[in-house]
């Protein structure tokens, strides 16, 4: 229980809040200046009292110091040469390949070549008249390019968007924690949690509390990753499975983790409303069953 002179201390500074309203003498000056301590000017202004707090941590650990900011622009680049390079070749594959050349289940007599010879790749590649031709004639072929085109056009539109928030992440890397570009490579990770903590006892980056720890940090970073190994360890996700004569086995395959993160995190009917906040319909204990049979 707490002491009376524990509430009457929570009383006052209670007070103190609703006092600071109307107009202060002279002597509240100093608890004036406590409170509009968040209040700041200066390039830091942008990352003031940020509401997704998970996304920003997230977004600043992948642009941690093994990284940088070059990397992950390259990265994404890659990936968007690569399925270029995936949807191309398989197409190419697809339509521009003789196969009966290539297998020797059809001869190949063209007048420059002995009847016996061996058959080479650029043997068996079609011209390109006849690799278009057929191309046009496959309608499913057609359909899946231009899903692939879609596709390929929705990645590159989030790797932009990402490279927008990534390009903010690396001003906040620059002028509010103070670590130059070219010398992000000599700092850590502990150094850079600690330049973040600091920065939030100076300018509040988190609204609801005052005081942030390292764990607070990687709590919001790895929130769906906790939530999805508490889950596995109350053994609440179907991962376990009993096989004869193999015994318990676990099975959770890459397909399987993205629907059930769909179905618990991400997707509309979601149990989380955004990155950060469970919907307020499941915080009611009495609606759990009716949500639990509705999922």
């Amino acid at each position: 229980m707490a002491e009376p002179g524990d509430e009457d201390r929570e009383y006052r500074e209670y007070r103190r809040l609703e006092d600071c309203e109307e107009d202060s003498p002279g002597g509240e000056e100093e608890e004036e200046e406590q409170l509009l301590l968040h209040v700041t000017e200066g390039p830091a202004d942008s990352w003031h009292h940020i509401k997704d707090l998970d996304s920003f941590f997230t977004k600043i650990s992948c642009h941690s110091p093994w990284n940088g900011f070059a990397c992950v622009v390259l990265s994404d680049v890659l990936e968007l040469v690569q399925f270029l390079f995936v949807v191309t070749f398989s197409t190419f594959l697809l339509c521009c390949v003789d196969y009966d050349v290539l297998f020797a289940t059809r001869p190949f007599n063209h007048s420059h070549v002995p009847e016996h010879a061996k058959v080479t790749l650029p043997d068996a590649v079609l011209p390109a008249p006849q690799c278009a031709s057929r191309l046009r004639g496959s309608g499913w072929l057609l359909f899946l390019l231009v899903l692939a085109g879609a596709v390929w056009l929705c990645r590159l539109v989030t790797a932009l968007r990402r490279l927008v928030g990534y390009w903010e992440i690396r001003s906040f890397y620059i002028r509010a924690l103070g670590i130059p570009a070219e010398e992000l490579c000599n700092h850590s990770w502990q150094s850079v949690q600690a330049r973040l903590l600091a920065l939030q006892r100076r300018q509040p980056l988190c609204v609801q509390r005052r005081e942030l720890t390292e764990l607070d940090i990687h709590h919001r970073i790895l929130r769906f990753r906790n939530y999805t190994v508490a889950m596995v360890n109350k053994s609440l996700l179907p991962v376990r499975f009993h096989l004869p004569l193999l015994g318990p086995v676990v099975f959770l395959t890459r397909g399987l983790q993205f629907n059930l993160e769909l179905l618990l995190f991400r997707g509309p009917a979601a149990l989380f409303q955004n990155t950060w906040s469970l919907r307020p319909q499941v915080k009611r204990a009495g609606a759990r069953r009716a949500l639990a049979r509705g999922l």
